[in-house]
């Protein structure tokens, strides 16, 4: 099992980066910028929201600032995370299907999840909550 919370946590930080210098962008714009497959995007605005540092000016636009994002991300956060709950390892598809959600709002739900270090991902690209640590 691979951990995600440096994967995201990458992400996120170029994400942080370019709006940090050039401001507000469009998310292709940004998404260019950054250079990041569309997984790992999704994953660092993800993760980004759950630390409350990025916020949709308008449907497209992006920027730092407190977030207005927890709503969807949070609540689809929440149904990935009962998927895994229920079936243990899943693939990117079957979330997908499962939840009833885009696979760019999977991804982003997933960089929330990792951002509470809350999963993993296998070498079948199949991702698990992590065993609890307490």
């Amino acid at each position: 099992m691979r951990d995600l919370t440096a994967k995201f946590g990458n992400s996120a930080g170029k994400i942080w980066k370019i709006l940090s210098e050039k401001g507000t962008l469009h998310k292709d714009q940004l998404k260019e910028e950054t250079r990041l497959k569309n997984e790992d995007f999704h994953g660092g605005i993800g993760w980004l929201a759950r630390e409350n540092k990025i916020a949709k000016e308008d449907k497209e636009n992006l920027k730092l600032d407190n977030t207005n994002l927890t709503d969807k991300i949070g609540s689809d956060a929440a149904r990935v995370w009962r998927i895994l709950e229920i079936w243990g390892e899943v693939d990117i598809h079957s979330i997908q299907r499962l939840a009833d959600v885009q696979e760019e709002d999977v991804h982003t739900a997933l960089g929330w999840l990792a951002r509470e270090d809350k999963i993993c991902i296998d070498e079948f690209s199949r991702f698990k909550l992590k065993e609890n640590k307490d």
